[in-house]
């Protein structure tokens, strides 16, 4: 293999160049950016607040979304802190093992995500379909079992993804990476020669991750809607069906803006790249923030403790 002059032999310095092409305004986007963050941070810490004081609220499905409240906020936070200090600092430059580690906990934390929602269609389903056997089902000891394999599962799979572009990318054509974070097929363009295998696995990782959580999430919800139209009295019906119309649209939200940015990266070579990276940006803020409010409106039981916390 030749290489070039240019060439870099494992750069101990990445450049993460933000949004080319909108850099006169990317000190005006941080604005909406930072101010998504803080919302991100201060609702999902008053949602993990009135769980963690209300004992009324320690079942598992308020387990499981606690646990999406602790990974928004870890996700939002890898990611904006430095991407405002691309855009209002001019500040980069970030190591390549540090990048390595942010791209590592963007897509574990995606994952983790991935399989809250799944455990909490879970939930919904044995709630609605076998309302009697709920709670012998769903106990303690299982709500824990299934947030230790939630972790694990993307952490381990995403593992050797750093593996792999530490031990065989070693020569790179560029330390400059347009975009606002350290996203695996970002990094993996930069690399001289083969990279097709890290590409391949990337896609394995995300089809075993999220693709098979939406099939599973996907039935779960259809079972839940044929139970539901079973009911026999209106009333039930309504009352079935509005516990789960937060959840869904937590759902669609992340799975809808996971498959667009999916599907722009891989098949909108025509769309300019400052729309690919900041529909990536954008994807990664919007649950975190977007999921406290609904959740924080939608759902009564939080809604009336969350007042209650605020004016005691």
């Amino acid at each position: 293999m030749s290489l070039s002059n240019s060439t870099v032999f494992m750069p101990s310095m990445l450049t993460l160049l933000g949004i080319p092409g909108l850099e006169p305004v990317q000190s005006w986007i941080g604005i909406p950016f930072c101010a998504m963050y803080l919302i991100a941070l201060i609702g999902n810490s008053l949602l993990l607040m009135v769980i963690k004081l209300e004992h009324s609220l320690h079942e598992p499905m308020y387990i499981f979304l606690g646990m999406l409240g602790v990974t928004d906020i870890a996700l939002a936070t890898c990611i904006v802190p430095k991407m405002l200090g691309i855009f209002w600092f001019h500040a980069p430059e970030i190591y390549f093992d540090s990048c390595l580690l942010q791209m590592w906990f963007i897509h574990t934390l995606q994952g983790i995500e991935s399989g809250i929602l799944l455990a909490m269609a879970l939930d919904r389903y044995v709630a609605i379909c076998y309302p009697l056997r709920h709670s012998a089902i769903f106990t303690h000891q299982l709500v824990t079992q299934i947030g230790v394999v939630v972790v694990l599962r993307p952490a381990i799979l995403v593992a050797p993804t750093l593996v792999m572009i530490k031990c065989r990318l070693r020569f790179y054509h560029t330390t400059l990476i347009s975009h606002t974070y350290c996203e695996h097929m970002a990094i993996v363009k930069l690399a001289v020669g083969n990279v097709q295998v890290n590409k391949i696995f990337g896609l394995f990782v995300a089809f075993t991750v999220a693709g098979v959580d939406l099939i599973l999430i996907t039935l779960s919800y259809l079972q839940i809607f044929i139970t539901v139209f079973r009911l026999p009295q209106k009333e039930a019906r309504l009352k079935a069906f509005n516990t789960c119309i937060a959840h869904i649209c937590v759902f669609l939200q992340f799975y809808v803006l996971a498959f667009f940015s999916f599907f722009t990266h891989r098949f909108g070579s025509h769309i300019p790249p400052y729309i690919h990276i900041l529909f990536s940006s954008i994807y990664l803020l919007v649950p975190p923030f977007l999921n406290p409010l609904v959740y924080g409106a939608k759902t009564k039981q939080i809604r009336i403790h969350l007042v209650k916390m605020l004016c005691s």
